[in-house]
Formats: C-alpha cells, structure tokens, sequence
C-alpha cells in the first residue's frame, strides 16, 4: 500500500510540475491580447537570462559556504578490512599476543581544526561581499532584460500599427480606383487616371504584404524574448503612453536618489568592498598560522602494547618567513585591483548624471516630435479628404489623388512611430533613473 500511495504521490507530482510549465504559455494562447506587464512577467519566469542571473547568486552563495567551512572543524571516519592467508601469534610472558590476525580490521576517526589562519578572514570577506554584489547584478541583470522586452513590446506594436495603416492605404486606394473606373465609364476621364489609380493600389497591395512579413518577424523575435509563441495581439500600454506625454520633470528631481536605486552601481560598489577586503590578505600572511589536529583508532590486532584503543592530539603551528617576495606581488595585485574598482564606481556614478540628462533631452524632444506629427497628420487627413471630395467633383486628377493618398499613409506611420518612440524615450529615462519599465523600484 505504501509503495501505491508513493508512486501515486510521484505521479501527482509530476503532473503538477508540468501544469506549472505550460500554464504562462497557455494562458497567454487564452489571452486575447498580451499586455507589457504580462510579458515582463513572462520574460523574468521563462527567459534563460533571467534564469542563468539566479544561478550566478547561487555560485556566489555556495562560495560564501565554501569560504564559511574554513572556521569549522573537518571530521573524518575511515575503516579498513584486510584478508590475510595466514595469522601471526607469539607468546610474551604466557600471554598469547595476535601481531597479525587472519580478518584484520581497523577504524580511525580524526578531527583537524584551524584555530587561527589569518589568511581565512578576508577570503570570508571578499565571499561575502561579492555574493552581496552578486544579488544587484542579478536583479540587474533582470530589470535590463525587462527593458528589452518593453522595447521588442512597442516595436511590435508599432509594426502592427504601420500594418494597420497600410490597410487603410489600401482601402482608400481601392476606393479611388473604383471611382476612377466609373469615371472613365462616363467619358469623364482620361484612361491615364484609371492607369495611375491602379499603380497606387498596386503599391499598396505591396507594401501591405511586406508589412506582414515585418509584423510577422517583430513577434517571432518578441516570442524569442518571452519564450513562447504569441498567438494573440498586442495590448497598447496607453497609461505609459499617456505618462510619457506629460511634461517630465527638471534634471536635478530626476537625478535625486538616481544613484542608490541604480542596482549596477551598487553592484560596483560591493565589488569594490570585496577588492579592498583583499588588500590585507598579504600583509595578514606574515602572522603565524595554529592549527589542532586529533585522531582516534581502534584494531583488533593489539600488538605488543595490548590495547585495541588509542588516540592523540597535538598542535602545529606553522610560520611562512620568506616566500620569494611572493606577499608583496600579490599586496601590488590587490591594492591596484581595489583602485580600478574604485574608478569604475567613479565612472559610472558619472556616467549616470550623463545618462539621466541626455534621456531627458531625448524625451522632451521626441514629446515636441510627437506633437508636429500629430500635427501632420490632421492636415493630410484633411487634404486627402479635400482631394477625394475635388476627384469626385472633377476638379482634380488620379495622381493628385494618389500623392494625397501617400500622404496620408506616411503621416499615420510617422504618428504611431513617433508615438511609440516616446514611449521609448521615457523607458530610456527610467532606466537611467534605475527604476523599472512601469516607474518603479526594482525588487531586489
């Protein structure tokens, strides 16, 4: 019964581990439409990167142990069995005494123990202090690869709006087409406007179908990123549209707490701690090092002493006076270590005033670009319009028609373009800020 409820328990197991691994796929095949959040989520749940980050702190983590074991006493148990063809007994004093039995055996517990190394202390140090450095490079590593699907996410999005003016294109060249047929059925045409109206609806036809292909390539590399095909449409994050056309705030608000937020420069800064730990390592190896060492053992062939028990203890201290100058190599090795790790913190506390500004710039201007397309394309709205309603009447031609058609159709492209540029552009300023795609603090 035991083994029946087990492997039951083994099977129910396994069955739950694999609802667990397809559910995020199926529910986003269930999905009409996939939100930005729901792909960061499913980027940070399934993408190697973000797998491969929590492996790099487990190794951290491990060498912290690792580092940790030096404090602790090693404890070892060994036994051994020997078969031997004959045995060896002599007589001492009337006592028969066993030198070599025929089934030898024999067991040994020993204990080593450092009691003071000073070489241990800062390679703990340094472990532990890389491992904290490793915890906000992962979460780095992490909030990057956020970005990166935001980014492949609006890109997506605007192929597929480009896609949907390209269908509009077509639809306003078709109807344009129908009506230059009638006209051209009433005498009223030359065969020129029913020739140049094709042409267009050609062209649109065209490029709709070389769209689709660039629609298609824009989800096959988003699915890449989120592992798992996307079998719906793309939600538009209007909030952060609608957050990126707001007026942005002054350099020195956005610059204020930039630095602790910014997960890689806390990364640098641990790992600078963790350099400068190291620094005394070789200054520490001039003191003496004690150890204790300890071992019992049991036989049965007693010997002459008669004793099938005994044990020792005893300390041993050890003192490197002269290693061929080797310390004073490796105190320049670790001493030049810390002073570039210092630089780094430097230049990249730098780098970020640079890069919170030069995404404020870019903001504020794709804001001003946004506006001028928007522009644009309410004016060619109306022209097309206006030049439709003056082809109907006879007072403009198929080619005037058609300029205005292309007009158009590059006025939408540029608007959603420009549009999900700004969005862009405020993620850009975000990460700069260290903050996430959504404006807020990553989870460490």
């Amino acid at each position: 019964m035991k083994k029946k409820h087990s492997a039951r328990n083994g099977v129910f197991g396994n069955a739950l581990a694999l609802v667990l691994l397809i559910l995020p796929a199926w529910l986003l095949a269930a999905a009409e439409t996939l939100s930005l959040e729901q792909a960061v989520q499913l980027a940070l749940s399934r993408n190697e990167r973000a797998l491969a980050a929590d492996e790099k702190l487990a190794v951290t983590q491990g060498l912290v142990a690792q580092a940790r074991a030096y404090f602790f006493p090693a404890i070892s148990i060994t036994g051994n069995y020997t078969r031997r063809p004959n045995a060896v007994e002599r007589e001492l004093n009337g006592q028969a005494i066993t030198v070599q039995s025929l089934n030898a055996l024999s067991g040994y517990a020993a204990l080593s123990m450092i009691l003071f190394d000073p070489y241990g202390i800062p390679a703990y140090r340094q472990a532990s202090l890389e491992n904290r450095a490793q915890r906000f490079s992962s979460a780095e590593e992490k909030r990057q690869l956020s970005f990166e699907v935001a980014s492949a996410f609006l890109t997506t999005l605007t192929m597929d709006q480009v896609y949907e003016a390209t269908g509009h294109r077509l639809e306003y060249a078709g109807k344009t087409l129908d009506a230059a047929r009638a006209r051209y059925a009433a005498g009223l045409v030359s065969v020129n406007d029913v020739t140049r109206a094709e042409l267009e609806y050609a062209t649109a036809e065209m490029g709709r179908t070389q769209t689709q292909g660039e629609v298609q390539t824009a989800y096959l590399e988003l699915g890449y990123l989120l592992d798992t095909a996307i079998e719906g449409k793309l939600a538009v994050p209007e909030l952060l549209l609608a957050q990126a056309e707001q007026p942005a705030a002054s350099a020195d608000d956005l610059l204020a707490g930039a630095e602790s937020r910014r997960l890689d420069l806390r990364a640098l800064a641990w790992h600078a701690r963790a350099q400068h730990a190291l620094v005394l390592e070789p200054s520490l190896k001039w003191l003496p090092s004690l150890s204790l060492s300890s071992q019992y053992r049991y036989t049965n062939e007693e010997g002459l002493t008669g004793k099938s028990t005994t044990w020792s203890a005893g300390l041993a201290l050890n003192w490197s006076i002269f290693d061929g100058f080797l310390r004073f190599g490796q105190r320049k090795e670790y001493k030049a270590l810390a002073r570039l790790a210092d630089l780094n913190v430097q230049g990249a506390t730098r780098r970020l005033v640079l890069e919170v500004r030069d995404s404020l710039v870019k903001l504020t201007s794709q804001q001003a670009s946004l506006n001028k397309a928007q522009v644009a394309m309410e004016a060619a709205r109306k022209n097309a319009s206006e030049i439709a309603e003056l082809y109907r009447q006879g007072l403009s031609n198929a080619l005037q028609v058609a300029d205005a058609n292309v007009s158009l159709f590059e006025a939408e492209v540029e608007v959603a373009r420009q549009r999900n540029g700004l969005a862009l552009a405020l993620l850009n300023l975000r990460a700069a800020q260290g903050l996430d795609p959504f404006g807020k603090e990553p989870k460490i």
